[in-house]
Protein backbone atom coordinates (compact mmCIF):
# COMPACT_ATOMS: atom_id res chain seq x y z
CA UNK A 1 0.00 0.00 0.00
CA UNK A 2 1.22 3.51 -0.75
CA UNK A 3 1.37 5.47 2.51
CA UNK A 4 2.07 9.20 2.44
CA UNK A 5 4.28 10.02 5.42
CA UNK A 6 5.11 13.39 6.96
CA UNK A 7 6.76 14.69 10.10
CA UNK A 8 7.79 18.18 11.10
CA UNK A 9 11.02 16.95 12.68
CA UNK A 10 13.00 13.73 12.60
CA UNK A 11 12.81 12.79 16.24
CA UNK A 12 11.22 9.93 18.16
CA UNK A 13 9.21 7.52 16.05
CA UNK A 14 9.62 9.74 12.97
CA UNK A 15 13.07 8.21 12.58
CA UNK A 16 11.65 4.66 12.63
CA UNK A 17 8.51 5.10 10.55
CA UNK A 18 9.88 4.80 6.98
CA UNK A 19 11.76 1.57 7.70
CA UNK A 20 8.87 0.16 9.72
CA UNK A 21 6.42 0.82 6.90
CA UNK A 22 8.76 -0.79 4.37
CA UNK A 23 9.23 -3.79 6.69
CA UNK A 24 5.45 -4.20 6.66
CA UNK A 25 5.42 -4.17 2.85
CA UNK A 26 4.22 -0.59 2.34
CA UNK A 27 5.62 2.04 0.01
CA UNK A 28 6.11 5.32 1.91
CA UNK A 29 5.87 8.61 0.05
CA UNK A 30 7.95 11.03 2.12
CA UNK A 31 7.15 14.67 2.96
CA UNK A 32 8.09 17.39 5.39
CA UNK A 33 11.30 16.87 7.37
CA UNK A 34 12.02 13.72 5.35
CA UNK A 35 12.60 15.80 2.19
CA UNK A 36 15.14 18.66 2.21
CA UNK A 37 13.29 20.57 -0.52
CA UNK A 38 9.95 20.65 1.33
CA UNK A 39 8.76 22.89 4.13
CA UNK A 40 8.87 20.72 7.26
CA UNK A 41 6.40 22.70 9.41
CA UNK A 42 3.49 20.57 10.61
CA UNK A 43 0.74 22.48 8.81
CA UNK A 44 2.43 22.29 5.41
CA UNK A 45 3.83 18.78 5.75
CA UNK A 46 0.55 17.31 7.02
CA UNK A 47 -1.45 19.05 4.30
CA UNK A 48 0.86 17.65 1.62
CA UNK A 49 0.53 14.09 2.95
CA UNK A 50 -3.25 14.40 3.26
CA UNK A 51 -3.53 15.74 -0.31
CA UNK A 52 -1.72 12.61 -1.52
CA UNK A 53 -4.63 10.60 -0.10
CA UNK A 54 -7.37 12.96 -1.26
CA UNK A 55 -5.94 13.08 -4.79
CA UNK A 56 -5.27 9.33 -5.08
CA UNK A 57 -1.46 9.25 -4.92
CA UNK A 58 -1.63 7.28 -1.66
CA UNK A 59 -4.22 5.01 -0.06
CA UNK A 60 -3.53 6.32 3.46
CA UNK A 61 -1.23 8.73 5.27
CA UNK A 62 0.60 9.00 8.54
CA UNK A 63 1.29 12.52 9.81
CA UNK A 64 3.31 13.40 12.89
CA UNK A 65 4.26 16.41 14.95
CA UNK A 66 5.31 16.93 18.56
CA UNK A 67 1.81 16.43 20.02
CA UNK A 68 0.10 15.05 16.91
CA UNK A 69 -2.69 17.58 17.36
CA UNK A 70 -1.52 20.13 14.80
CA UNK A 71 -0.79 17.42 12.25
CA UNK A 72 -4.30 15.98 12.65
CA UNK A 73 -5.94 19.42 12.44
CA UNK A 74 -4.02 20.32 9.27
CA UNK A 75 -4.78 16.99 7.60
CA UNK A 76 -8.49 17.29 8.46
CA UNK A 77 -8.71 20.60 6.58
CA UNK A 78 -8.21 18.70 3.30
CA UNK A 79 -11.57 17.63 1.82
CA UNK A 80 -12.14 13.89 2.03
CA UNK A 81 -9.70 13.35 4.87
CA UNK A 82 -10.60 11.76 8.18
CA UNK A 83 -7.48 12.04 10.31
CA UNK A 84 -7.36 10.52 13.78
CA UNK A 85 -4.81 11.24 16.48
CA UNK A 86 -4.09 7.82 17.96
CA UNK A 87 -2.04 7.31 21.12
CA UNK A 88 -2.79 3.61 21.53
CA UNK A 89 -3.90 0.55 19.60
CA UNK A 90 -7.50 0.70 20.82
CA UNK A 91 -7.92 4.23 19.50
CA UNK A 92 -6.36 3.24 16.17
CA UNK A 93 -8.73 0.27 15.88
CA UNK A 94 -11.75 2.43 16.67
CA UNK A 95 -10.66 5.15 14.26
CA UNK A 96 -10.50 2.66 11.40
CA UNK A 97 -13.65 0.78 12.42
CA UNK A 98 -16.12 3.50 13.36
CA UNK A 99 -14.64 6.56 11.64
CA UNK A 100 -13.19 5.05 8.46
CA UNK A 101 -10.10 7.16 9.19
CA UNK A 102 -7.69 7.40 6.27
CA UNK A 103 -4.95 9.40 7.98
CA UNK A 104 -3.20 8.34 11.17
CA UNK A 105 -1.79 11.19 13.26
CA UNK A 106 0.94 10.45 15.79
CA UNK A 107 2.60 12.34 18.61
CA UNK A 108 6.38 12.37 18.33
CA UNK A 109 6.57 13.19 22.04
CA UNK A 110 4.25 10.52 23.35
CA UNK A 111 4.54 7.51 21.01
CA UNK A 112 7.15 4.95 22.02
CA UNK A 113 8.60 2.40 19.61
CA UNK A 114 6.56 -0.36 21.28
CA UNK A 115 3.36 1.68 21.05
CA UNK A 116 4.11 2.50 17.42
CA UNK A 117 4.14 -1.20 16.57
CA UNK A 118 0.86 -1.80 18.38
CA UNK A 119 -0.79 1.25 16.81
CA UNK A 120 0.30 0.24 13.31
CA UNK A 121 -0.85 -3.35 13.89
CA UNK A 122 -4.32 -2.14 14.88
CA UNK A 123 -4.47 0.52 12.16
CA UNK A 124 -3.60 -1.80 9.30
CA UNK A 125 -5.72 -4.68 10.62
CA UNK A 126 -8.74 -2.42 11.08
CA UNK A 127 -11.77 -2.77 8.86
CA UNK A 128 -14.48 -0.20 8.41
CA UNK A 129 -17.76 -1.11 10.10
CA UNK A 130 -20.71 -1.85 7.86
CA UNK A 131 -23.25 -1.26 10.64
CA UNK A 132 -25.96 1.13 9.48
CA UNK A 133 -25.35 3.78 12.14
CA UNK A 134 -21.60 3.81 11.43
CA UNK A 135 -22.17 4.10 7.67
CA UNK A 136 -24.64 6.94 8.28
CA UNK A 137 -22.17 8.79 10.50
CA UNK A 138 -19.43 8.60 7.86
CA UNK A 139 -21.91 9.74 5.21
CA UNK A 140 -22.90 12.66 7.40
CA UNK A 141 -19.27 13.78 7.56
CA UNK A 142 -19.33 14.13 3.78
CA UNK A 143 -22.57 16.13 4.03
CA UNK A 144 -20.99 18.47 6.58
CA UNK A 145 -17.96 18.91 4.33
CA UNK A 146 -20.12 19.60 1.25
CA UNK A 147 -22.14 22.19 3.16
CA UNK A 148 -18.93 24.02 4.00
CA UNK A 149 -19.02 23.40 7.72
Amino acid sequence: MRISLSADELTGVAEELPAELRRRGHDPIMHGAYIAEERPDWAWASETAARDVAEGRAEQAIVACWTGTGASIAANKVPGIRAALCVDAQTADGARRWNDANVLALSLRQTSAAELGEILDAWFAGNTSDEASDVENIGHLSEIESAGG
